[in-house]
């Protein structure tokens, strides 16, 4: 892997301009790391490579930490302010509003067990910080609980894509999310056995779905209940 480009002075200069204002206000406005990384939706390890001169600052952790500042941006990145200004000055003189395309930064989740996925239902506390040995990232949303789940056996693994390889890290969304036909749950049995499979609807009767024809369907019945969708996962071996 190769080594990461360090930034330009112009670019570092902005960050270190970015880190004296947090450092100077951050007490008499009770501001953390972590505060801003979850205003920004990004993660407190984004939010330390922005002020260490790591990553380049982008115009909407710009916006995010001024706003937390009670600062302008020029303050601390001039470019970024012209940047914002060009922008919004363009939509106010055209009678087509540009559509701004979402930027998402990537989130980490804690990799858990089988068997913490299934006790995750029965409780109402998220996921405490730093118990995990293990942590992945992505850009998709998985809510505040949200977490990774390592796929077990073969049930899951087809010929053809999409295919899901036993150690396969899939990322589970547990709560506000709607049961669609034709996507990938976990779901949990009253005997405590959690399952992942694709959630079919056909002729009134759902069923979890093994991609693995060698495998057997199960119906949804009263002993089951669906407890997180799948909305990303991870190659394995590449």
């Amino acid at each position: 892997m190769s080594k990461k480009k360090p930034l330009s002075a112009a670019l570092l200069a902005e960050c270190q301009a970015a880190n004296a204002l947090f450092l100077s206000k951050k007490n008499a406005l009770g501001l953390s790391q972590k505060l801003i990384a979850d205003t920004a939706g990004i993660s407190p390890a984004s939010v330390s490579q922005y002020l260490n001169g790591t990553n380049a600052l982008n115009a909407r952790f710009a916006a995010v930490l001024a706003k937390l500042l009670d600062e302008p941006i020029e303050n601390f990145s001039p470019r970024l302010a012209a940047e914002i200004a060009s922008l919004t000055a363009a939509a106010e003189h055209s009678n087509v509003a540009p559509m701004l395309q979402p930027h998402r930064e990537a989130r980490e989740y804690p990799v858990i067990s089988w068997i913490a996925a299934g006790e995750r239902i029965e409780s109402s506390v998220a996921y405490p910080c730093g118990i995990a040995d293990e942590w992945l990232s992505s850009t998709e949303n998985a809510g505040p609980r949200g977490y990774w789940l390592r796929v077990k056996g073969k049930s899951m693994t087809a010929d053809t894509p999409p295919s899901f390889p036993e150690g396969t890290p899939i990322l589970i969304r547990p709560e506000g999310f709607e049961l669609i036909s034709g996507k990938f749950y976990i779901a949990r049995h009253r005997d405590g056995e959690t399952t992942f499979k694709q959630y079919i609807h056909d002729a009134g009767v759902g069923y979890l779905v093994p991609l693995n024809s060698a495998y057997q369907t199960v119906p949804l019945d009263g002993s089951w209940e669906i407890i997180g969708r799948a909305i990303d996962a991870k190659i394995t071996g590449m």
